[in-house]
Parts: C-alpha cells; structure tokens; sequence
C-alpha cells in the first residue's frame, strides 16, 4: 500500500474546527484532540491539549483526558503522542507555529518584570470582574471557596514535589513563584513548608531549619496523632504555605493571602524526627453561616488510611466543645463529599444502633453529632432510612444498611480502626476581637 502523504493537509490554513486531520508536532494547537498514552490504563486514550509549554527546548502538552477526572490531567511530552491517527480540531501551518515560537521566546527578567506590573496594577491574570479587592471581600463574608471561575480553569503548573521522604505528584494548578514551573522537582520541608526548585538550597535550609512541629499549640496528643491549632494571624507565613502547599490538591480553593480570619487545625503523626504533617482543616474564626471547616486535605501520600475521617470527627469534636452544631463549607470537593457522607453514615447509624431501641428525633441525632439538621436529613434519605408509617415520617435500619454495619465491624477487627479519645483534647473555645479576625499589619 503506498504511503500517504500528509503534508499538503497538515500545512492548509483552511481546516475547520471540528474537523479530522492528520498533525504533526509542528503543527498542534490548544484545544486539538489527539489519542494520548495513558499510563496507567497503558493504552492510548483520546485527550484535549489544553496547553503547550517549551521546556529546555522541548515543547510539553498539558492535556485532559476524555471521561476522566481533572486531576488526572497532566504534561506529557511529544513521545507520548499518536500522530499516527486523525486529530479533532484546528491544527495550524508549521509558519504558524515558528511565528508563536518567537513570540513566546522572552526574556525571563522581562516576565518577571511584566508580572510585577501587572502585580501594581490591580491585574494579576484574572478577569476584570474579578479584582483582588472583591474576592477578599467575598472570602470575609463566604469563607474560603473560591469565587472565580477562572481560577478553576488553569492548568496544573508544577510536576512533582518532594514533601519529606515522598516524591507527589500535584493534582491542580497552585500559583508558586513562575520560576518554580520549569523545575523537574520542587522540594518542600515538611516542618516550615518553605520551598525551593534546587535540591542543594532544600538540603542547605534543612541543616539550619529547627522547626519540628507545626508552628501552634499541641490540642491532642493519643499513640498515633496529634493536632495542633495555628492561628493565621500569628503564622502568616506558614499558613500562606500551607495555602499554597494544600491548592495543588484542592480545585476550588482561594489562594490569596488573606490567612488572617481563619484558625488551622494539624493533624500529625510523630517520630524521633518530629511531628510529620499528615492533613488539615482550616475554620473561620468567624462564621456567618455556621461552617466549622473551610477547607479539609488529607495529603495523597496518607490517603486511604483513615485519616480523613479522623479529621472529620475531629472538627465535630470541637463544634461539640462549643456547643454548636456545624457543617463544612460548601461545595465539597468530589472526596470531600465521599468522606463526608461515610462520616455522616458512620455516626448516625451508631447513634442509632445505641439507642437501644429508644424513640429519637432528627433534632436529637443533630445534637448528639452536632451534625446539622440539613445534614442528618440528606443522609437519612441516601440511605433510604427515612420511611412514612401510619401519618409520620420514621427512622428505619434497614436490612441493607444492617449487612453493610455488620461487614464493616468485621473488616475492622482485622484492619483496626481509627478513632479519637475527646477526653485527650485539651481545648476550649478562643474568643477573638474584632482586630483578631482581619488583617493587622
């Protein structure tokens, strides 16, 4: 079979988007759709160039798989392309791309130089609508979350991170300094959270750093964990880098400095090396709508141990200890919400399995999980739990939920289960003025 000869179509300006066309490296554009190698189903899978970036003169793709989650969106480089196979939308001329290549070839200082300016002037990448001034605003008034759709568009910038003994990948987009984004690795100290793009600086700041634990006072201590609370206001800096550290996992958390109004809760595992940083909460000191966590993580190298439930029953334990009922920022993430509802389940089926077949109340199970009554209802209906008999509405333990309890308890007697012992918390309720929630400089 004669081989075809592509280059006339690959070189016409004419191709429509939408269209099917045979590419070429010179020739890909944001927004083409290609058959990328995945490798982890190790199969080639239909993906979106959502940007193209030169990395010590080799062009990288950022790319989002078809059907998959965000997260697994990622850089690959030109080996890991089929051109073999029609292309889905504009691919331009190879004059095109030397053209863009020029543009694009700048001057580092002059980055850093045009980034500062825009820095001064009120522009920081983000749309008009959405000045800096007006998202603090909002993260006074609705905690954390963020308000921009923009932020959530961005690509991941960084490609893997050194935190302690792991090497991570990052799931989102975190604005570290644009300098960091050529790194291959970007070393973190677990103890501090400073950062650095050179493995001699990381190594040079660990034999001076005396950091040992997170820079707060120790809550709780049992033989596996202990948390401590850290008040934006006292640890800028570190709650900054924590900040940073926490939106390479979190899509939809805000990242500027505002740390002031909220207080952070660290849960750690210890050893003669000192107090590992296993995840976090952060809270509002403040909370107009009754949220007792803004943002939650369980860092991805402790995930799938137990640890995010620890975290969750924790920030319950100290919305019991101020005698409120609480319920976390909303929307949750995708594992948040996964997290959560097991919480949720998890607590109201044991309060009901002690009840000893004595008559309760939504309002009676809200109090006792300091749970609010929204949340207790939307998981009784999950669950199917919530029942109409003889002209009102009753709390039934399934049969189903029964075998699940029952499988549950016994993969726990194997495995073991994580829980809190509140009478370690040593806690109460802090009272802040008015110059305690904001800024203070």
């Amino acid at each position: 079979m004669p081989t075809r000869d592509t280059s006339a179509e690959v070189g016409t300006p004419d191709v429509q988007t939408g269209e099917k066309s045979i590419a070429t490296i010179a020739t890909l554009r944001v927004g083409v759709k290609l058959y990328v190698y995945h490798d982890n189903s190790r199969e080639h899978r239909l993906a979106e160039i959502l940007s193209i970036q030169t990395r010590k003169g080799t062009p990288h793709y950022y790319v989002h798989y078809e059907e998959f989650n965000k997260r697994l969106d990622e850089w690959v480089p030109p080996t890991r392309l089929d051109l073999t196979k029609e292309t889905v939308g504009d691919v331009g001329t190879p004059e095109d791309e030397e053209a863009d290549e020029d543009s694009a070839e700048t001057d580092p200082k002059a980055t850093a130089a045009r980034a500062a300016s825009a820095k001064q002037s009120g522009t920081s990448g983000t749309p008009e609508t959405f000045s800096k001034e007006h998202e603090i605003e909002k993260l006074r008034t609705s905690g954390s979350m963020t308000q921009s759709a923009h932020e959530i568009s961005r690509v991941r910038n960084l490609s893997k991170l050194q935190i302690g003994k792991y090497e991570v990948e990052p799931w989102y987009f975190s604005p570290y300094p644009v300098e960091y984004t050529e790194e291959e690795m970007v070393f973190i100290c677990e103890f501090c959270l400073s950062y650095f793009g050179e493995e001699r600086r990381f190594q040079r700041h660990r034999t001076k750093c005396t950091l040992m634990h997170p820079p707060g006072n120790e809550i709780y201590r049992d033989s596996a964990v202990s948390f401590f609370e850290i008040d934006g206001r006292r640890q800028r800096t570190w709650c900054r880098n924590l900040c940073l550290l926490s939106k390479c996992f979190l899509d939809h958390k805000t990242l500027y400095y505002d740390v002031d109004p909220f207080l952070f809760y660290i849960m750690t595992t210890r050893d003669e090396y000192g107090c590992h940083m296993i995840g976090y909460f952060s809270k509002e000191k403040e909370s107009a709508e009754g949220y007792n966590v803004a943002c939650i993580l369980t860092l991805p190298q402790y995930q799938r141990h137990g640890y995010g439930k620890l975290l969750i029953a924790f920030s319950y334990e100290l919305s019991k200890r101020e005698g409120k009922l609480g319920s976390p920022e909303k929307p949750l993430s995708d594992l948040g919400l996964l997290g959560y509802r097991a919480y949720w389940q998890d607590t109201i089926v044991d309060l009901l399995l002690n009840n000893k077949g004595l008559e309760t109340t939504i309002d009676e199970l809200a109090s006792m999980s300091a749970m609010t009554t929204q949340d207790v209802i939307h998981t009784l209906q999950n669950l199917n739990m919530l029942r109409y008999f003889k002209g009102q509405h009753v709390i039934c333990l399934t049969d189903a939920i029964l075998s699940q309890k029952q499988k549950q308890v016994e993969k726990q007697k194997i495995k073991g289960k994580r829980t809190l012992d509140p009478e370690l918390i040593q806690w109460k309720p802090p009272v802040f003025t008015a110059a305690n929630r904001t800024w203070n400089w």
